[in-house]
């Protein structure tokens, strides 16, 4: 199955999700608060995916008074602490199989912080904690036949590579939000798509997919820059984005595509059809040379192994 070119796809078009159970981290807000209910109006059991328990309360209330008979079952997960990706993966075994995983939450040019593992916060929230939850979640991911769905962005082209090192190692140089946000993301498109080999030499019935929104208007990048009390320039730049960019449901329907197309290759990439992909009807879109450099994926892979504990074949390892 193939999309060419710009496509006139919109939510309308997806299929009936009926039994099929997905799970949208990041669902309490922006693309996720997009993304969770329209795969419940679509008759999925969806898990939604969160750090704070009240939110998760207000998210499955919001989504309720639009849809009563929606069937969801709220997660607390912090992507930041792999402890409580354990936890989490846990309490999802009483689930049964999955067959859509989201992996959209993610923090925007933070200030230089730390996870709780140890990690700079980017790069251990938006890649690690992911590929640390996808691992776990293997074999329910194989029980449903599932889909990965691995949320990136434009910023993966803004950096040519990122270094090998250890994740706890302090930064050499001065930080950098944006770089460090950027090598989240093009680590997202890594890894979307050293999944997609892994999985197909396995012969596992898992297919990864990854997708980007455009420039949409969430509330992103003025959370990340007010965790360092920097008013001003988050606030510039969150007007500015609220003027130019589109609507978070424009910028979830790559999501929504992505995650429900019947026929999806693995490996695919979807995005917006527009100019500089900022904005329009998703379409196949094509990561940066840098994304697709698969020796430089294993390298990350084999990364993210040791930061995280986490090994995906046969099984998930658990450290513990």
């Amino acid at each position: 199955m193939t999309v060419a070119g710009p496509t006139t796809w919109t939510p309308a078009e997806i299929p009936d999700l009926t039994g099929r159970r997905a799970l949208v981290t990041g669902a309490t807000g922006g693309l996720g608060e997009v993304t969770a209910p329209e795969l419940a109006r679509h008759g999925a059991s969806v898990v939604l995916a969160g750090r704070s328990a009240e939110r998760l309360d207000q998210a499955a209330r919001r989504i309720r008074r639009m849809q009563p008979a929606a069937d969801l079952t709220p997660l607390v997960l912090d992507l930041a602490d792999l402890d409580s990706v354990r936890r989490a993966v846990a309490q999802t075994a009483a689930y049964g199989p999955v067959h859509l995983l989201v992996n959209n939450a993610g923090v925007m040019a933070t200030p230089q912080r730390r996870t709780v593992d140890g990690f700079e916060l980017q790069l251990g929230t938006n890649h690690l904690g992911h590929f640390a939850l996808t691992g776990r979640l293997l074999p329910q991911l194989v029980a449903g036949e599932g889909r990965v769905v691995t949320v990136s962005s434009q910023m993966h082209r803004s950096v040519r590579s990122l270094p090998l090192t250890d994740p706890r190692a302090p930064e050499h140089g001065r930080y950098s939000r944006w770089r460090a946000y950027g090598r989240s993301k093009l680590a997202n498109l890594l890894f979307m798509l050293e999944l997609d080999r892994r999985v197909r030499r396995a012969g596992l019935a898992v297919t990864s997919v990854g997708a980007h929104p455009g420039y949409a208007a969430t509330n992103l990048t003025w959370s990340g820059m007010q965790l360092d009390g920097r008013s001003t320039p988050g606030a510039i730049l969150h007007a500015a984005t609220r003027l130019v960019a589109q609507s978070a449901e424009g910028g979830a329907q790559p999501l929504l595509m992505a995650a429900t197309l019947p026929g999806l290759p693995g490996g695919t990439y979807l995005g917006p059809s527009g100019p500089g992909e900022w904005r329009g009807t998703p379409t196949i879109v094509h990561p940066s040379r840098a994304a697709r450099d698969e020796q430089l994926a294993a390298g990350l892979w084999e990364l993210s192994e040791r930061a995280t504990g986490v090994t995906y074949l046969p099984w998930p390892a658990d450290p513990s």
